[in-house]
């Protein structure tokens, strides 16, 4: 293990599905991959709606979260990857769901492609307090 960070490994998120860590802490501040829908215990991808896709992404994050000892309250930045842009409402609702007050700071980017063909990935960065 490396004296400045922290590998972070979960069995309530997906496994990485290359190679990378599911998070990582360094300096106080929890770095966590970006996730797609995939279910944890069987690594299958979600192909229901967008909707669906998000809910089960930021059950995983909160997996993640609990994991690492943080609550989404921790969350300081989040970038969301999206295949079509027309689908960002769907996803802004189930999203804000998770983020009661103080939001993070958030971008949101319309890419090509994501892997597995999943339609939203997110990635978070936290801070423990």
């Amino acid at each position: 293990m490396s004296s400045f960070k922290t590998i972070i490994e979960s069995k309530n998120a997906p496994a990485p599905i290359g190679p990378y860590s599911q998070a990582v802490e360094a300096g106080g501040f929890v770095f966590c991959s970006g996730m797609i829908p995939l279910d944890p215990a069987t690594g299958q991808v979600n192909t229901g709606s967008v909707a669906e896709q998000t809910e089960i992404v930021m059950k995983n994050i909160s997996g993640l979260l609990q994991t690492a000892k943080l609550e989404f309250a921790n969350v300081v930045k989040t970038t969301i990857f999206l295949t079509d842009m027309g689908d960002f409402p769907a996803v802004n609702e189930v999203y804000g769901k998770y983020f009661k007050s103080e939001a993070p700071a958030r971008s949101t980017v319309a890419v090509a492609g994501l892997p597995r063909g999943v339609k939203v990935e997110i990635e978070i960065t936290c801070r423990r307090a």
